[in-house]
């Protein structure tokens, strides 16, 4: 077990822009706004940085994942994995880039020799992925506080408690607040969500069959090919 000065991580990755896909930030939004820890640990939001994440890795001897992973289970249900099955869970059934880049980063600190003694994935199963510029569906949101209190559960076992305060505190980037994303979302008349028609129908997308002048630069090249 830890001791009670272990550095420890509280880490949530996954992209805000595509609805329940930004769960594990949106963790650790909350974790910011509402709760204290001591000084040993460290709440990040990782979203997408992948590779850039490998000193906030390799300094953590505990180390807790939040995200949105696909388990094949029903939507909003909340799995937790350890130690040496995180990697495959992170790995199977990737839902985003993000995914493959922190098992990048898990691979590159374990062959550095400074990988976590303690690793912890947190996820839930998404409900929906392909909301560009949504939020996180209301089932999905309700399982935030439940993924806090399993980690603070976790967290007990290193002698790690923390005071959950009425005043929410600052966040480390305002921008990212979550009700300021959900009322500043443009409606869908003012921007695309799965895929605009005024664009894809528009005449910029309009396959054109080849005009006669571009036949003979075609007839040169076979014949330019046939040659060898």
């Amino acid at each position: 077990m830890a001791s009670t000065s272990s550095n420890i991580l509280l880490l949530g990755i996954g992209n805000l822009l595509w609805a329940d896909e930004g769960f594990g930030v949106r963790v650790v939004e909350h974790l910011q706004k509402h709760y204290r820890f001591p000084d040993n640990v460290q709440v990040v939001d990782g979203g997408t940085q992948g590779v850039y994440l490998i000193e906030y890795v390799q300094a953590a001897d505990v180390l807790v994942v939040f995200d949105a992973v696909d388990y094949g289970l029903p939507p909003a249900t909340i799995k937790r994995v350890e130690n040496d099955e995180v990697p495959n869970f992170l790995g199977a059934k990737k839902m985003s880039l993000h995914q493959t880049g922190f098992q990048e980063v898990l691979a590159l600190a374990q062959m550095l020799g400074q990988y976590p003694q303690h690793l912890l994935l947190i996820g839930v199963q998404p409900e929906e992925l392909e909301d560009y510029g949504g939020s996180l569906r209301p089932a999905i949101k309700a399982q935030i506080q439940p993924a806090i209190d399993m980690a603070l559960a976790y967290l007990q076992d290193f002698g790690v408690s923390a005071e959950c305060v009425d005043l929410p505190g600052e966040l480390a980037d305002p921008i990212l607040n979550i009700q300021r994303y959900e009322q500043e979302r443009p409606s869908p008349d003012q921007a695309c969500r799965l895929g605009d028609d005024r664009i894809v129908l528009s005449a910029a997308f309009e396959v054109k069959p080849p005009s006669a002048s571009d036949m003979p630069s075609l007839q040169v090249d076979v014949d330019y090919r046939g040659k060898y």
